[in-house]
């Protein structure tokens, strides 16, 4: 699938939100979970509203998770609900949002706190991976938080 990077056997994160063929075509390539970071409210970027992604991601054989997270209101109980869920469902996942900023924040910390690394190599990692956190404030909050469950 294109405009994806495969973050590990477990994760890979979509720089756009899928459309119906798009959610289809994840199942045949493998994938067994979709997760959707977008609220329900982002303006005109939604292609289709969470509820219908989900049932077009079930008739696909996909296990569906709405998990809205607002880029303005970020906290770590948010992450950590996140990694809870995230880790329950069938693997493969495809991660979504808009963009892939907020579903690649939120993965590549995810990973990071799995494999004990710091928040600057998060970030340098993240860079490398083809992601940016795009507002000091994301880079900040990455790194806080990864730091804050690492003990670093």
């Amino acid at each position: 699938m294109q405009d994806t990077v495969q973050i590990n056997d477990r994760f890979t994160v979509a720089k756009f939100a899928p459309e119906a063929d798009q959610l289809r075509q994840a199942a045949q390539e493998g994938f067994r979970s979709i997760i959707n970071m977008q609220t329900d409210d982002e303006d005109k970027k939604l292609k289709m509203k969470p509820r219908e992604e989900g049932r077009l991601a079930e008739e696909a054989g996909l296990t569906y998770l709405h998990h809205p997270v607002d880029g303005q209101n970020l906290s770590d109980e948010v992450v950590d609900k996140f990694r809870r869920k995230a880790t329950e469902l069938p693997a493969p996942v495809l991660v979504h949002c808009a963009s892939g900023k907020r579903s690649g924040a939120f993965v590549m910390m995810h990973i990071a706190c799995e494999n004990g690394m710091s928040g600057e190599e998060v970030i340098q990692k993240a860079e490398e991976m083809g992601f940016e956190c795009d507002t000091p404030e994301l880079e900040s909050f990455v790194k806080n938080y990864v730091n804050g469950h690492n003990g670093s």
